[in-house]
């Protein structure tokens, strides 16, 4: 084991020293790992809610449900009266919208797997046109295969 001491060039030089000094880049490395640290916020991972307390009030009155029917043959029945035509459908459509808002009845809509797209989207945007806001699509789960 021999152990050197001095210059072992040639010419006398000192040699250029071809490491990086890492000191420096670990010293910032860790400055701003601490400054990081510090400068997020805490997470909190829960949601705070003012719920109501106490237990709601019962409802008097049961919701007047109007079942609108379309059979394969593309027929629409309200509550199981076939309904002749779509004039007969806007208009009771109509009378539904003229009540006030409390008073109008929940429209649920049973469209058959056969049915067509077209009688569907026409009583849906009777509906919409008509300003009747409960309205829903029941019986979806045929659908599903």
């Amino acid at each position: 084991m021999s152990m050197s001491v001095g210059n072992t060039s040639s010419s006398g030089e000192p040699e250029v020293m071809m490491d990086i000094n890492t000191t420096p880049l670990i010293d910032v490395m860790l400055v701003l790992l601490i400054m990081l640290i510090i400068t997020i916020p805490i997470q909190l991972h829960a949601v705070n809610l003012d719920l109501p307390v106490g237990t709601p009030p019962q409802q008097n009155v049961l919701p007047n449900i109007v079942k609108i029917d379309i059979d394969e043959r593309n027929k629409v029945f309200f509550n199981g009266e076939l309904m002749p035509d779509t004039v007969e459908v806007d208009r009771r459509l109509r009378d539904m919208s003229l009540l006030p808002l409390a008073a109008q009845p929940e429209l649920h809509l049973r469209p058959n797997k056969r049915s067509r797209y077209e009688t569907v989207v026409a009583v849906m945007s009777a509906v919409q046109r008509f300003g009747l806001t409960k309205f829903g699509i029941v019986g979806a789960e045929q659908f599903i295969e």
